[in-house]
Formats: C-alpha cells, structure tokens, sequence
C-alpha cells in the first residue's frame, strides 16, 4: 500500500515538474500588455503580476528552454560621442585654419581692393 501512494506521488510530481505553465496561462492576457503596464481608458494601470513575480517566472521559463516573447523591444544604441566637442573636432579646426592661412594673401587683396575702390566711388561722389 505504501509503495501505490509513494508512485502516485511521484507520478503527480512528475506532472507537475514545469509549474510556471500553469502560470504562464494564467497570466498570459496581462502579461501581453506591457512589462511595466499599460494605459487605459486614458488612466496609467499597473499589471496585476508584481515585477518580482513576472522576473521569476519568466527566469522559469528561460531555464526550462522555452521562448520568452514577453520583452520590450530593445532600443538603438546611444551614439552621442563621450567628451567635449572642442576637444573632437579641435584637429579638423586646425586644418581648416591651416588651409585659409594659405589663401590669406589672396583674400587681403581683395579686401583691400574693396576698400579702395568704395573710397574712390566715394571721392566721384563728393565732386
């Protein structure tokens, strides 16, 4: 008689191995609607499984090799560069300065072209 009772444990705990299915169904619809919660009817409402119930049965149901498709989607990586933009673009200044130095003769004549021709558009107009 004790050994019936010890297989009829052993078979309804061999049933009940993967306990986090029972779970999963159960919590399921809310599950779909968002990890943190969701909006309804124009109010913010938290889901009815806590954070630390939904870690753990997820954890469950990853360590038993199953499919978790309940995430979030993961967001695009940050790509805003470290540090301050003086310092990145300080060598492309450099170069840029160095190349406008070189056309500094030509872009003074110029300016000094321009100015002698509004002085003497000047001089025609006071005579």
């Amino acid at each position: 008689m004790a050994s019936k009772a010890v297989k009829t444990v052993a078979k309804a705990v061999a049933e009940y191995q993967y306990p986090w299915k029972e779970k999963l169904a159960k919590h399921k619809n809310e599950l779909s609607k968002g990890v943190w919660g969701y909006w309804n009817l124009g109010a913010w409402t938290p889901l009815h499984i806590s954070g630390r119930r939904r870690a753990r049965l997820r954890k469950e149901v990853l360590l038993a090799g199953e499919d978790w498709p309940y995430d979030p989607e993961r967001k695009e990586m940050r790509t805003k560069m470290k540090g301050h933009k003086c310092d990145r673009i300080a060598a492309e200044r450099r170069a840029n300065t160095a190349k406008l130095m070189e056309q500094m003769p030509e872009m003074l004549l110029a300016y000094k072209k321009r100015r002698w021709e509004k002085k003497m558009k000047e001089e025609d107009k006071n005579k």
